[in-house]
């Protein structure tokens, strides 16, 4: 059973860390850049198909990242959200960077949907909060959360997490219904998940 009192906790972090996070891309606006440089070789090539994002308010810029992955071989894909009130999961379309981007219902830039569906087998996402257990704070939508979960039913799915180094916190309130990240790429490092065994 869920304690009462962790989405009330989500509720006031995420108030917090959404101001926190618009002052660190301020103070950091090449953060991406540094983030991609730290992006490990051992990621590189093993992946078919990465799904990123484009960047929303101050959430940290993939773009880098996600060249890097594609100059190693992985086809990029980028999320569309489905429409407001649907509990159904985000679908991944096949982008570059020459195709068009138009906005979604959350006023989110999204691929066509029309583009090819890809299913990745390496998630980037953008978040407001981690901590050094992987658990992730979204937006309260729940959209990766469900997403992630549908993928990981059906294959292996790494799932790297996208933030400034400053959005860690001691420890995420967490539900069950919660994802965790396999790993973090921040500005200044790359931060392993260790699994319980």
């Amino acid at each position: 059973m869920v304690h009462a009192s962790i989405p009330s906790a989500k509720a006031v972090l995420r108030l917090e860390m959404q101001a926190l996070r618009a002052g660190l891309a301020a103070a950091a606006p090449r953060a991406g850049e540094l983030a991609a440089a730290r992006l490990p070789v051992a990621l590189l090539g093993r992946f078919a198909v990465v799904a990123g994002y484009h960047p929303f308010r101050s959430e940290i810029d993939p773009a880098p990242a996600l060249r890097r992955l594609a100059e190693a071989g992985a086809a990029i894909a980028l999320p569309v959200t489905p429409p407001r009130g649907s509990d159904a999961p985000l679908s991944f379309h096949r982008w570059s960077p020459e195709a068009g981007l138009s906005r979604g219902g959350f006023g989110v830039l999204e691929p066509s949907p029309r583009a090819e569906t890809l299913e990745p087998d390496l998630v980037v996402t953008p978040l407001l909060a981690f901590d050094r257990a992987g658990a992730r704070l979204g937006y309260g939508q729940g959209h990766f959360d469900r997403t992630l979960e549908a993928l990981r039913a059906r294959r292996a799915v790494f799932v790297l997490g996208l933030a400034f180094a400053g959005q860690e916190v001691a420890r995420v309130p967490a539900e069950p219904h919660d994802q965790h990240l396999d790993a973090i790429l921040t500005e200044t490092g790359y931060i392993a998940v260790r699994k319980d065994t």
